[in-house]
């Protein structure tokens, strides 16, 4: 697990909580970049399908893929580091704003796939 701070409360920064079914669907779909913010160790033994590793030990959210008309969507384990990969971002100037909530742990209780 990252020891990554999480940034400093700033006014006017948030965070929106997607569900992991919308999440799968709209990913599917080309409406997002999934961006995982695990650690690699984490990601070789389980991965999101489609999505793009920024570990956040090592995270710069300049290095995120955002191609025109995509949203970016943070996910994580459990939904915390992702709120954390979101606020950073935000707080260096990015407009990522929403987070996969429960992580990984939700996308799996909700039935969908993962990749080995």
């Amino acid at each position: 697990m990252s020891s990554f701070p999480p940034p400093p409360p700033r006014p006017g920064l948030r965070v929106a909580d997607l569900d992991a079914v919308d999440v799968a669907r709209r990913l599917a779909a080309g409406e997002i970049v999934l961006v995982d913010v695990r650690e690699p160790d984490e990601t070789a033994l389980e991965r999101y399908p489609g999505a793009v590793l920024v570990p956040l030990s090592a995270f710069d959210p300049a290095r995120i893929p955002a191609p025109p008309g995509r949203q970016v969507v943070f996910a994580c384990r459990s939904g915390k580091r992702s709120v954390t990969a979101s606020l950073a971002a935000q707080a260096a100037g990015f407009p990522y704003d929403a987070h996969l909530a429960g992580g990984i742990l939700a996308w799996k209780a909700a039935g969908l796939p993962t990749e080995s």
